[in-house]
């Protein structure tokens, strides 16, 4: 449990140094440049994310059950699933409705996953996971938004292909990595 934490510790750490000091982080960037930011920020956060994984596999041998969650908690993670994979691809696709709508979806998706995660899995290691990420999100996009009213940030006008990419690109994304990905990723069938 101590790796997992620790792993969680770097990579969410590094993902709230915007939102916690946010000024020491731009007098580092002022101070260092942009790139070299952004490639220490890299590092950190892919070294965390690494521990993080390796940890919870090791949390997976442990085993501590907290509840056993119901059969049909399977099927809402997928249907759950679904928007997450959707507002994931809205974050990188054109100018989208979900985008100007929510302004964040990365952070919308990455709460979602959380959530969909939550419903279906209750050993302690999971539910450590999957809410400090979903608490992560929450926090981040409370932040993220606090930051785009005060600095007026307006988004750019949507379009129908920006609308296509987001929808279209998120269920093939979803169909895609439920079928093909979820194993050899995480090592468990994707539930259906």
């Amino acid at each position: 449990m101590i790796v997992m934490l620790l792993g969680l510790l770097l990579f969410l750490g590094a993902h709230s140094v915007r939102i916690v000091a946010e000024d020491w982080r731009n007098a580092q960037i002022a101070r260092h440049g942009e790139i070299p930011w952004k490639i220490g920020h890299a590092v950190v956060s892919l070294i965390g994310l690494a521990v993080a994984i390796y940890g919870y596999g090791l949390t997976r041998i442990e085993g501590s059950w907290i509840w056993i969650p119901p059969e049909w908690t399977a099927h809402a993670m997928a249907l759950v699933m679904i928007p997450a994979f959707i507002f994931l691809v809205a974050a990188y696709s054109p100018a989208n409705r979900l985008r100007n709508a929510v302004g964040h979806p990365m952070l919308v998706a990455v709460a979602l996953w959380a959530l969909a995660h939550l419903m279906a899995n209750g050993r302690l290691g999971d539910i450590i996971l999957f809410a400090a990420f979903g608490l992560w999100a929450v926090i981040a996009y409370r932040a993220a938004r606090q930051r785009d009213a005060a600095q007026g940030r307006v988004f750019p006008e949507p379009t129908r292909t920006g609308d296509a990419v987001a929808i279209g690109g998120g269920l093939i994304g979803y169909v895609v990595f439920a079928l093909f990905l979820h194993v050899p990723i995480t090592g468990v069938p994707a539930h259906a």
